[in-house]
């Protein structure tokens, strides 16, 4: 209660603080802020956050400036959300950015601020976003400049969480004549180190986990970019995107104990190989001179991971039941996807705009699983869980929009996108499936310019999430042979409808009231089934055993199965308030925000879709009833202070905090980041010092409890603070233009990779 206290003193406390600052202005017969030019601001769509006129935006990265604009957070170091949404979808200069999440996070890593324009916060996007669900957009504006020559950004970093992870990139840009273009490489390797504590049963059963994972990681990465000015109005363009990690020696290793009693040790060795290459070729005609254009692309995406690990478990009791076993498990995925996309954007000289298009996509995925088991001291293959899943999906879409300015103060944007979808899934020799379906997503936004202090608008957009490609490979990821994760090749599409009410005061001050609808909703996370499989013991050869009338001996086991799958419908409405602003002439810069949410998750699961029934063997699925209704809070606290008056000193404090929230597999526990961050600029230089969670507490513990009395609790502690040390030199030429931004026809199937 505390907590809460404090963040509603530090929000509402920066509310009395500006009304005191107006009227202390009111002294002034000229007031500057008259003529001062908007940092952030409500335009059509999305909020403008124009960091080129801000003191914060300089000497620092992309990144660190996302972190900082109103709506968008970080509280990993690694993702970008936009509060109130699933995550933040990355454009630049109004295209997608074609790369992988991890390399993307590493380029705005190493981007300079001093580069950027704006910063675009698209809370619900138009059809002629490629997002999917309730994601939002965010779009960088680069700098524009004509000027000939070269810049480039060097940067080395040291992080210390539980393991010491350094890393370091390059980026190198040009423009020569008609020629231009950029590259970049970046390199690191790392250690991800988590802490497991599971414990599921019921009140007469209880089972408890404990143990740890090593993931150590090593990667390297980069593209380049080409575009050529054919003419005033013709350009044509290449880019080439890679990534490739090295994930060898990793180990999981878990201790059980069934009804405190120490039953077993499992011990998970896997080595992965992630290779992740693509290509897009791009073209773009200017028609008019009013900005209309035709644009078209043809991309191609190839995608493989390779998966190897083996499981083994060892009995710590004397009793027969547990014994050792041991698998041996390969999960290969290749995708290939092949591209292509025609917009065109049309501008009439009324003011109105047009823009239309279509789009296609061809995606192949290739999934061979094999798993062996040990019996009689020998591995042979499982049939049950060795299959070879091969899944072909095609989209067609086809999208409108209509943009106009109705009077001087009220503006709209009316939009649709039809997709048509046929896609088959064959798991060889076993089982498939064949999904059509049509879908068509409208789309509306309606904005209020009432006056120069106040702006309302209106958003409504249908969006789908179709299942990511890993998902739907039907493999497993073992915790112990009894408790697993299975992914479902047979999981649906969502329906999303998102509807959003946004009010801005002397674009400073927001409110953003959203509310969504699910349908077919699938788990956020997992879905945790408990049962049983009743089967012929067995001796330590593999051999049924008898009684002595002959009958088969029968044993019952307990099982924990994470299962992806769709569960029903889920409801969610949230109201976030929030500020940005600077005071004392942009000595102390602010960006706050509370989120204040309801929920509600409604359905259930009654068997496991992914079983495959076994002669002999009789399994039961205790049902999975899924009734929440949560309310939320989470708030955001940023601060920039300008230690010096040469403006290279600059310190920042930031604080994160999520109350408990409730998800389809349990409730997640509260938590909370402090972070500190030191800068110094020194001429070209730049470094930056920081802390990253300093008291530990943004780590996952959910629990969830079953109206029949089962329960099953995750705490999933990964050493959330982490100490850096980063050096930045930027050479060259700084307000060199970049080349064009191009915009990719697969950037829709990348995020499901």
């Amino acid at each position: 209660m505390k907590t809460q206290i404090l963040i509603a003193a530090l929000f509402f406390g920066g509310l009395v603080t500006a009304q005191q600052k107006k009227d202390s202005l009111k002294v002034n017969a000229i007031d500057a802020v008259n003529i001062k030019k908007q940092v952030f601001k409500k335009q059509g769509d999305r909020l403008v956050y124009d960091v080129a006129s801000s003191s914060i935006a300089k000497g620092t990265n992309t990144f660190n400036l996302l972190k900082q604009t109103p709506m968008i957070s970080s509280i990993d170091g690694k993702t970008l959300k936009i509060l109130g949404k699933n995550d933040a979808v990355i454009y630049i200069n109004n295209k997608k950015t074609n790369m992988d999440s991890e390399a993307l996070i590493e380029m705005l890593k190493s981007t300079p601020s001093e580069d950027i324009q704006k910063i675009e916060v698209i809370t619900v996007p138009g059809s002629e976003f490629q997002v999917e669900s309730k994601e939002g957009v965010i779009n960088i504006v680069m700098k524009k400049s004509k000027n000939n020559g070269y810049n480039g950004t060097l940067k080395m970093q040291n992080e210390q969480a539980y393991y010491n992870n350094p890393n370091a990139g390059a980026s190198f840009n040009f423009r020569q004549g008609k020629w231009s273009g950029n590259s970049n490489f970046r390199t690191g390797s790392w250690t991800d180190r988590q802490r497991y504590t599971l414990s599921n049963g019921d009140p007469t059963f209880k089972n408890e986990s404990f143990g740890f994972n090593d993931d150590p990681n090593k990667n390297f990465g980069g593209g380049f970019n080409i575009d050529y000015e054919i003419n005033k109005k013709h350009s044509l363009g290449f880019s080439y995107n890679m990534r490739y990690n090295k994930s060898f020696n990793s180990v999981l290793d878990i201790t059980n104990w069934q009804n405190g009693v120490l039953n077993n040790r499992t011990v998970n060795n896997e080595d992965a190989q992630t290779r992740n290459h693509s290509f897009n070729l791009n073209y773009e005609m200017k028609t008019d001179s009013l900005g209309s254009k035709l644009t078209s692309n043809v991309s191609y995406l190839w995608f493989n991971r390779n998966k190897v690990s083996f499981n083994e478990s060892f009995p710590l009791t004397n009793d027969t039941i547990n014994k050792y076993s041991a698998l041996h498990q390969s999960v290969p995925q290749i995708i290939n996807n092949y591209a292509a996309n025609i917009d065109y954007l049309k501008k009439t000289a009324k003011g109105a705009t047009w823009l239309m298009g279509i789009s296609y996509n061809h995606t192949n995925t290739d999934n061979d699983t094999q798993q062996d088991k040990l019996k009689n001291g020998e591995f042979i293959i499982d049939p049950n869980q060795t299959n070879h899943f091969i899944y072909k999906e095609n989209i067609l879409g086809i999208y409108l929009n209509y943009e106009r300015k109705l009077t001087e103060k009220i503006s709209g944007k009316i939009g649709a996108r039809y997709e048509m979808t046929r896609s088959t899934g064959d798991i060889v020799d076993k089982t498939g499936f064949e999904r059509n379906y049509n879908n068509l997503l409208p789309y509306l936004n309606l904005n209020y310019a009432i006056n120069s202090d106040h702006n309302l608008s209106y958003t409504f957009s249908s969006r789908i999430r179709r299942p990511r490609f890993w998902e739907l490979n039907p493999s497993r990821t073992y915790f112990t042979p009894t408790n697993y994760t299975q992914n479902n090749p047979f999981i649906l599409a969502s329906k999303y409808y998102n509807q959003e009410l946004n009010y801005m005061y002397k674009n400073a001050f927001y409110a953003n009231l959203s509310f969504n609808m699910v349908e077919d909703a699938a788990a956020s996370d997992l879905i945790p089934l408990q049962g049983t499989v009743t089967a012929p013991k067995k001796d330590s050869k593999g051999n049924i055993i008898y009684d002595i009338k002959g009958n088969k001996i029968m044993e019952t086991t307990r099982f924990l199965r994470y299962i992806r799958t769709n569960y029903g419908k889920n409801r969610e409405i949230a109201l976030t308030l929030g500020m940005n602003k600077s005071w004392f002439n942009d000595i102390w810069t602010t960006n706050y925000s509370v989120n204040l949410g309801y929920v509600t998750y409604s359905g259930g699961v009654w068997e496991d879709p992914t079983s495959m029934p076994v002669p002999g063997e009789t399994e039961v699925v205790d049902p999975y009833i899924i009734d929440v209704k949560n309310y939320n809070m989470s708030a955001t606290i940023n601060n920039i202070i300008r230690l010096s008056s040469k403006k290279d000193w600059f310190l920042g404090v930031n604080y994160f905090y999520a109350s408990k929230t409730a998800m389809e597999g349990g409730m997640i526990g509260t938590r909370q980041s402090f972070d500190f961050s030191l800068k110094k600029i020194i001429g070209d230089w730049t470094i930056v010092a920081e802390v990253s969670d300093l008291f530990n507490q943004s780590f996952y513990s959910v629990k969830g409890v079953q109206p029949n009395g089962k329960y099953n609790n995750i705490t999933n502690f990964n050493y959330p603070r982490l100490m850096s040390i980063g050096v930045t030199y930027n050479f060259g030429n700084q307000k060199l233009k970049k080349a064009r931004e191009m915009k990719s026809a697969n950037d829709a199937v990348k995020s499901r990779t």
